[in-house]
């Protein structure tokens, strides 16, 4: 039985979440002894409680802190064609326990104004406790963010599509031009055509079509929310704003499936 007819299982039992849970106390064992070398050798590096590190990226120190620096420069090294990045309002939209937006001011300077915002409220506490020069806002998952209109030059959500139904979809695309100045960059990632791999027989029909395939029977946003996205659907969704770039990256061995990037601007 492969991963994604298990996950189906799993969730036909209403089993999903503790299966999870159960594998976030066997990832504490297995990273114990890396995660205590880290810390030791890191002592002022803030680190978030596991469980907020675990449930938006993976229990593993050094990647958090070290991946997330890697994440950011790339996340600049993608906009830097599209976009002034000097005197700009910056979003993440989705930002967990700010993983990558507490790397951008160190490497973008103070000249910016930075934000994230997050459905779980335990992160954002966290995060304006940890990051007094960024902003952390709590926002509610039904596609609506307490900023006024025109309000950011970029905002980037990374796998945060990739956790939303199928009617948030939209309803998250219009909120985030809505706060978005015109000319500005949106940048989000999907589970597109390289995870097509994983999906049952019923659910390649589905994605071959054209549909948005959701895993749920799970609290929405968490990560076993899982949708994929194929790529007419998202070019539909994207309908309102120019498409700047789209990129599908290579697999590699070894390492986990890439989402598709979409880099978008507001007319």
């Amino acid at each position: 039985m492969n991963r994604g007819v298990l996950s189906l299982f799993l969730r036909k039992l209403g089993l999903i979440k503790v299966a999870d849970r159960v594998r976030f106390i066997l990832h504490s064992g297995y990273y114990r002894k890396v995660n205590e070398e880290f810390r030791k050798a890191n002592p002022a590096i803030a680190l978030p409680p596991d469980y907020l590190m675990y449930e938006s990226y993976r229990l593993d120190y050094e990647k958090y802190y070290h991946g997330g620096l890697q994440t950011a420069k790339w996340l600049i090294s993608l906009l830097r064609p599209h976009l002034e990045l000097d005197g700009v309002r910056i979003l993440d939209w989705g930002c967990g326990p700010a993983r990558v937006i507490r790397h951008l001011p160190s490497i973008l300077g103070s000249e910016n104004q930075y934000y994230g915002t997050d459905a779980n409220l335990e992160s954002v506490r966290w995060c304006n406790e940890t990051f007094p020069e960024i902003q952390f806002v709590q926002n509610e998952m039904e596609g609506e963010l307490d900023f006024p209109q025109d309000h950011f030059n970029l905002i980037y959500g990374i796998s945060v599509l990739t956790h939303l139904s199928d009617d948030l979809h939209e309803k998250w695309i219009q909120e985030l031009q809505r706060v978005l100045k015109p000319d500005g960059v949106l940048l989000v990632t999907t589970q597109g055509p390289n995870f097509r791999g994983k999906l049952s027989r019923a659910e390649k029909k589905l994605f071959d079509r054209g549909q948005l395939v959701i895993r749920g029977r799970t609290t929405l946003g968490h990560r076993t929310f899982s949708a994929f996205h194929p790529v007419p659907l998202m070019e539909a969704l994207f309908s309102s704003y120019q498409i700047l770039e789209h990129q599908v990256p290579a697999p590699v061995e070894g390492n986990a499936l890439p989402q598709d990037i979409w880099i978008l601007k507001k007319p």
